[in-house]
């Protein structure tokens, strides 16, 4: 059994657990009657079996928010009567505001590191999509930057993400195995600001990742890192306890690991957990 099955029968049985839970007010205003059927104008009602309305809030690495947005929108019309708000930064800083209290329903990280240090506050994780790091460098890449090795050229201006970042984390990892030693011009709180450095011009290279960099090909040119050189991000998704919409938070978890999402998540350049 494939792992986005293994997810979505174990978030599956979350969302029944939880569902019982939730008090039969819970999932409408009693006009409708529950079960996604059509009112005689053709109009939809009600979400899905099970699964409640609510205004969500959910968390999410930066790295997502292009990808998130449309899953958001498939999200809410597959659910008639629920909205999904992102709060998108860098996953440690999405870690500092679950720990001091701010109202979320779930969490998306960029890395597993992240996720494991929230146990006490999240429901059980499950990783959603996979990405890896390129070498992003001006458009038609003037400084003819072809390899890892070459961001250890001390000409050359590099940003990268801050040590305390997945994505800098990721390459700290990639940089000491192949023993190049860069020196950032600036390190960055989130990929999407490393992105914006080069688009900008204000650094020659940064590391990225694959799916950032394909949606500024515009502005940017992408040299690939092979395999044996390269880090696999891993994106884990959970429930925060202290959600007020429990019901509603693990459905939407739980459908980040359906078909009908990992495609979305595919066409954006995301690989398969």
């Amino acid at each position: 059994m494939s792992l986005a099955s293994r997810f979505t029968r174990r978030r599956t049985a979350a969302v029944l657990t939880a569902a019982l839970l939730v008090p039969l007010a819970a999932c409408g205003d009693g006009d409708g009657d529950g079960d996604g059927t059509k009112d005689s104008g053709g109009k939809a009602t009600a979400s899905a079996p099970g699964v409640p309305e609510a205004d969500l809030t959910v968390l999410a690495a930066a790295s997502l928010t292009d990808v998130f947005k449309t899953a958001g929108a498939a999200y809410e019309k597959k659910h008639p009567g629920t909205t999904v708000t992102f709060s998108f930064a860098g996953s440690q800083e999405l870690a500092a505001q679950v720990k001091q209290g701010a109202p979320a329903d779930a969490l998306v990280t960029a890395d597993t590191k992240t996720m494991d240090g929230l146990k006490a506050d999240t429901g059980a994780p499950a990783v959603i999509a996979k990405n890896r790091l390129v070498i992003a460098t001006g458009e038609g890449n003037p400084k003819k930057i072809d390899e890892l090795k070459d961001l250890g050229d001390s000409g050359l201006k590099v940003v990268l993400a801050a040590p305390e970042v997945p994505a800098g984390r990721y390459s700290a990892k990639i940089l000491d195995a192949q023993k190049i030693t860069v020196k950032p011009v600036s390190q960055e709180p989130n990929v999407r600001a490393v992105l914006s450095k080069v688009e900008l011009g204000e650094a020659d290279a940064g590391l990225v990742y694959k799916t950032d960099a394909e949606k500024s090909a515009d502005k940017v040119d992408a040299v690939a890192i092979p395999d044996d050189q390269n880090a696999i991000a891993e994106y884990p998704a959970a429930t925060l306890k202290a959600s007020k919409n429990s019901a509603a938070a693990a459905a939407f978890v739980a459908w980040l690991g359906t078909p009908e999402a990992q495609k979305i998540l595919r066409d954006a350049g995301f690989q398969q957990p």
